[in-house]
């Protein structure tokens, strides 16, 4: 038995409840499904729908009482923070979408993942006066981190896919300790950690992956 469509006149194996084509009811009775029901998939689905709506809703409340009803943070009376708000939930968002993505390896997305982190930390410690902490503190340590993950990630990698990630991490962590020697004048103790670091590990890519590096250098750059 086949399930059939009163409109496109065709049959349908298995036992759905929509036509393929034209997503009417289907008639009649059904048979065996010909594929296994991936119920796994099914609650994954549900419970990123369900998170989704959360979040969203939280951030029309935010924008809503923010905007329409000028509820505000005593200290910082002429600042949106719903915008702040909605900014890291929405990253949020974009982060849980990225664990969906299975072409999606782990140093790119811990690259991707803690460079947004960076500019979101930066931008609220702006706007909530606490950039000196952030820029003295917390960048150095989440680029020495984010170095060091990309070189563990190089060094088991067996296909090669990480060590643009790797070397792409050394200039997002080692550029800014020198931007910021030349603007300070001095290294704090942090920046010099987060430096030695860097050139540590560099080293270390060169000396256990170095026809790799270069490999990798010479297919970026065309050489």
């Amino acid at each position: 038995m086949m399930k059939k469509c009163p409109y496109c006149k065709i049959e349908v194996g298995g036992n759905p409840d929509k036509c393929p084509l034209c997503q009417s009811r289907l008639s009649g009775e059904g048979g065996e499904t010909h594929f296994p029901q991936l119920k796994a998939l099914k609650v994954r689905s549900f419970i990123y729908k369900l998170q989704m709506l959360i979040v969203l809703s939280i951030v029309i409340v935010g924008l809503g009482f923010d905007f329409l009803h000028k509820v505000r943070i005593p200290e910082f009376p002429k600042l949106h923070w719903s915008l702040i708000l909605a900014m890291w939930l929405l990253a949020f968002e974009f982060f849980i979408m990225r664990q969906f993505r299975p072409d999606t390896g782990s140093a790119r997305k811990v690259t991707l993942i803690l460079i947004v982190m960076l500019i979101m930390l930066l931008v609220t410690a702006k706007y909530f006066e606490f950039m000196g902490l952030v820029v003295n503190w917390v960048v150095p340590i989440v680029l020495a981190a984010m170095m060091t993950t990309n070189f563990v990630l190089a060094m088991i990698d067996r296909h090669g896919n990480t060590m643009a990630y790797l070397l792409s991490g050394f200039v997002f962590g080692l550029v800014p300790c020198c931007i910021h020697f030349i603007a300070e004048g001095k290294m704090s103790i942090t920046w010099l950690v987060c430096t030695m670091v860097g050139l540590i590990l560099l080293v270390g890519a060169v000396i256990f992956r170095g026809r790799s590096v270069v490999g990798e250098i010479q297919r970026r750059f065309n050489l």
